[in-house]
């Protein structure tokens, strides 16, 4: 098949470069020249297991190719006749002032879809959008076409992404179900037949109307995060009791009824899409006169947890932290990203600095994002981005862990004893074996981890 996909990023990215590794001839777009000139090298602008290889691959079976803008991607792309391109808008929806999805960047790229269409499309939403989106898509193109008195076939589609940042490239290959909203058979035969190669059994490919779809995407979300914030609020409950939340995790995870699956209490989540979707979620359903009493105390208790860590150094060490040195480690909003979006390190580092302390921080992969989300703490030297997680916690009055990267397991903590100066942990994601760093001499201080 031939593909267009609009935006080069995580999303727009990742799935053009899955769709090439299967024979269909991909040009995906952006409206940035200089990311593009450096995509056509193989540079991936973002950090995300496996994708540079599947790039690579790809570039170089000619299967995949790029252009800056959706005009001279039709025209790489050519034509089959009557054969339908597909069309994937995967750009962004940042929030809106008052938490609602910002459809600026999806409408403009409707626009100029209408406006440089020369054969039968599917246009197919990729991005997280509002009920009603795909009408919003359908209006706009058909007026472009109008105006240009051309009369194309043409349809809109939602397929929402299910990608899980650090593993997208398997939730691509492997995933648990494929989300297809339409109302049209011919779409839904195109559809299932682009996705038929990445799934083991039919059951896996779920087709649903268009607003079906588009709601699917956020309720999904907004049920993860739900389950984050309840975890994290009965933690709260287990450190009133003295109690461990691991086990009561561990109890209810086993009832068949409830799982494992996003049971883990810590520092609060963050990332591109939880925040930003719970809070576009409750606007859809005060739009519709829905009080969303759930979703509110979801985003409430989140907000709440990601102060847990400051309150609990600030308990142990007191409200005025000048002349204290903080080791952080981890900055990513998750390990296996380079993603800071929304991190619970953000809150953290900027509550300890203005109570006076001093940081020094390490991620594996986040330092270059964190030097432009810390710049001003940089210049102003509250703040030190350090390569080596051990020279991190040099002369530190305590270690705090806010990303679960799995290197943070196998640190030598007999040497980071030696380099602190005194030997206190907060694991913000109970991450680590609480016995062993005892028994070692550390104080050690989880999240409902009595």
């Amino acid at each position: 098949m031939k593909i267009l996909v609009v935006g080069a990023g995580y999303v727009g990215l990742v799935t053009a470069a899955c769709l090439s590794s299967k024979d269909n001839t991909v040009v995906c777009v952006d409206t940035d020249p200089s990311k593009i000139a450096r995509l056509e090298k193989g540079i991936i602008p973002i950090y995300e297991p496996g994708l540079k290889e599947v790039v690579d691959a790809s570039i170089a079976s000619e299967r995949l190719k790029f252009a800056d803008g959706i005009k001279a991607g039709f025209a790489r792309l050519g034509s089959d006749g009557d054969v339908p391109t597909l069309v994937f808008i995967a750009v962004g929806t940042p929030q809106g002032e008052d938490g609602s999805a910002d459809l600026r960047y999806v409408l403009a790229a409707a626009k100029e879809i209408g406006q440089a269409l020369t054969g039968p499309a599917i246009i197919i939403n990729k991005s997280t959008v509002p009920v009603g989106t795909a009408d919003l898509v359908k209006g706009e193109v058909a007026w472009q076409l109008f105006q240009r008195k051309c009369f194309i076939d043409f349809d809109v589609a939602s397929n929402p992404e299910f990608l899980k940042e650090g593993a997208a490239i398997d939730d691509f290959f492997n995933p648990d179900r494929i989300v297809i909203g339409t109302e049209s058979e011919k779409t839904r035969e195109q559809m299932l037949k682009l996705y038929k190669p990445y799934v083991k059994q039919d059951s896996q490919l779920l087709t649903v109307g268009v607003k079906e779809a588009e709601l699917i995407k956020y309720a999904s979300n907004a049920m993860l995060a739900t389950r984050i914030s309840f975890m994290n609020e009965i933690a709260n409950v287990c450190d009133r009791f003295g109690i461990n939340v691991e086990d009561v995790r561990m109890g209810m995870g086993t009832d068949s009824r409830i799982g494992p699956a996003f049971l883990r209490p810590g520092c609060g989540y963050g990332g591109s899409c939880f925040p930003k979707d719970v809070q576009a979620l409750v606007r859809i359903a005060q739009s519709v006169g829905v009080d969303p009493i759930v979703l509110n105390g979801v985003e409430a208790r989140n907000k709440k947890q990601k102060q847990y860590l400051f309150e609990q150094i600030v308990a142990k060490m007191g409200k005025d932290l000048a002349g204290r040195h903080i080791c952080v480690w981890g900055l990513a909003f998750k390990p296996d990203t380079d993603d800071m979006r929304e991190a619970s390190s953000i809150d953290l580092i900027r509550a300890l600095c203005a109570a006076g302390a001093t940081v020094s921080a390490h991620d594996p992969v986040a330092k270059e994002v964190a030097e432009h989300v810390f710049a001003d703490l940089l210049r102003n030297a509250k703040l030190k981005l350090v390569e080596d997680e051990v020279d991190a916690a040099q002369n530190a009055d305590a270690v705090v862990l806010v990303t679960e990267w799995a290197q943070y397991k196998t640190i030598d903590f007999n040497q980071v004893k030696n380099v602190v100066r005194q030997p206190l942990i907060f694991d913000g994601r109970n991450h680590l074996d609480p016995a062993a760093l005892k028994s070692l001499g550390f104080t050690y201080s989880g999240v409902g981890r009595a």
